[in-house]
């Protein structure tokens, strides 16, 4: 009962990350879930592969969720978003087959050192914190980046807002416009990801509750949750200045990392 009481605080605080800084689930859910689930000896050496699925599953409901909501009211800009988006998947494919061969230990590994090659970047980008002029992707950008973000995030099961609102940002884009292209960027990863993790972990993992590697129960809460933080941050929360939301979206990242070290 205690587990799912901190399953329905960790779902209703990605709905509200979500919203606020594109996080679709990943840097929250993996985590907690990943911590609960090595308290359980039948699925101790499946735990983070778990994590990461059911995360990746959540991210479907909450991007897809997101980014509807935000279309209907014209915060989407297509331009921003597409061919971006085409590479992002097909980066999500290659990385959601490599994922198979590797072991717990080495994805919690580079689950790590993501979060810090990541805080570190932000950190001591000159563009970050302070928006500049808005530029357009280069050609070269647009297909290594977007072959890079959806490689690495449907790895690690994390999702592609924490390299696409990076690299939107340092492009002179607002936090707001990065946010709200995050959601829709992070789709393809999180679609090609439970595919991938549905069908690899096809019975490897005991229980009637579990879909592959993502775990079914864990996944309800979290989206059902989830889907109420998301309306309660896009009816009650203001917006956020924009030097202030990047500051804020950094220290998230770093609170994430400390989370996953300890």
């Amino acid at each position: 009962m205690t587990d799912m009481l901190i399953i329905a605080c960790v779902g209703f605080t990605t709905g509200i990350t979500t919203v606020l800084f594109g996080f679709g689930g990943g840097f929250v859910v993996v985590p907690f879930v990943y911590q609960l689930l090595l308290r359980q000896p039948t699925l101790e050496n499946n735990a983070l592969h778990i994590a990461v699925a059911t995360s990746t599953a959540v991210m479907v409901f909450n991007a897809g969720w997101a980014s509807y909501k935000n279309f209907k009211v014209g915060k989407l800009s297509l331009s921003t978003i597409f061919p971006l988006f085409w590479f992002i998947a097909a980066g999500a494919i290659l990385g959601s087959l490599i994922s198979n061969f590797l072991s717990e230990s080495l994805i919690r590994i580079l689950f790590i050192l993501y979060m810090i090659v990541t805080i570190l970047d932000c950190i001591y980008s000159k563009n970050f914190f302070i928006n500049t002029d808005k530029r357009q992707l280069s050609s070269l950008t647009t297909i290594g980046g977007g072959l890079t973000i959806g490689g690495i995030a449907a790895l690690l099961g994390v999702g592609g807002s924490v390299m696409t609102v990076p690299l939107l940002r340092k492009h002179g884009y607002k936090m707001q416009e990065c946010v709200s292209s995050a959601n829709p960027l992070s789709f393809p990863v999180a679609l090609c990801g439970t595919l991938a993790y549905t069908l690899s972990g096809w019975g490897k993992v005991p229980g009637d509750t579990f879909m592959g590697f993502i775990n079914l129960k864990i996944l309800l809460v979290l989206v059902a949750f989830g889907l109420i933080g998301i309306f309660v941050s896009q009816r009650y929360i203001p917006a956020i200045n924009d030097k202030w939301h990047a500051r804020i979206y950094v220290l998230l990242l770093i609170l994430v990392l400390l989370s996953m070290v300890l």
